[in-house]
């Protein structure tokens, strides 16, 4: 990318989302996502920054579009794993592969805008990743819904692509005025929530 803080994955992920979600508005997107800046890895900073402005005047779909990138990212992650790290996932004891698949996820959140600073904290059947400066929550007002769709849906992704069912919900949003994003994980099976 133009702009050495954001990752090509995010775009990426963030052009197929709007391709799936919006595909009617997607020339309209592609004035800042275009194909041949992808291609050659030249969509700058504030290119990204008027595509997320436009997205959340488009209501429920920003949610819809953040999310479906978050699983794409998320998904395009685990398929480009080394040998070794598809092996530990599919072999080692399940905490050992918790903690393998939330460091996928942190890599993954850390490659889409390396501005931010993401903490992760696993437990036997919960995580908890917490971001600091995030791309999608740097607003100039609050806002009234959190915009970290795509960190929840990423980290989601890559735990379902590791074998382990996972929810998130986010706790709590820079966007809304919080200090910063918190996406709480829970991988407590259905039967047992219940």
């Amino acid at each position: 990318m133009r702009d050495a803080g954001i990752g090509r994955l995010l775009v990426a992920s963030l052009h197929q989302g709007i391709a799936d979600r919006l595909p009617d508005r997607l020339e309209f997107y592609e004035n800042w996502l275009n194909p041949q800046g992808l291609r050659d890895g030249t969509i700058g900073l504030a290119a990204l920054h008027a595509v997320l402005s436009f997205l959340r005047t488009e209501g429920d779909a920003y949610a819809q579009v953040t999310a479906t990138a978050g699983d794409y990212a998320g998904g395009w992650a685990m398929s480009e794993l080394s040998g070794f790290r598809q092996w530990a996932l599919a072999s080692l004891p399940a905490p050992f592969r918790r903690r393998i698949a939330f460091g996928i996820a942190r890599d993954v959140i850390a490659s889409a805008y390396t501005g931010s600073r993401i903490k992760v904290k696993v437990r036997q059947r919960a995580g908890m990743v917490e971001i600091k400066s995030s791309i999608f929550c740097g607003v100039r007002q609050p806002v009234p819904h959190p915009l970290c769709h795509f960190y929840a849906s990423a980290v989601v992704s890559v735990l379902a692509r590791a074998g382990m069912a996972a929810t998130s919900e986010i706790v709590s949003c820079q966007a809304t005025g919080s200090q910063c994003c918190h996406v709480r994980i829970d991988m407590t099976p259905p039967t047992e929530a219940a």
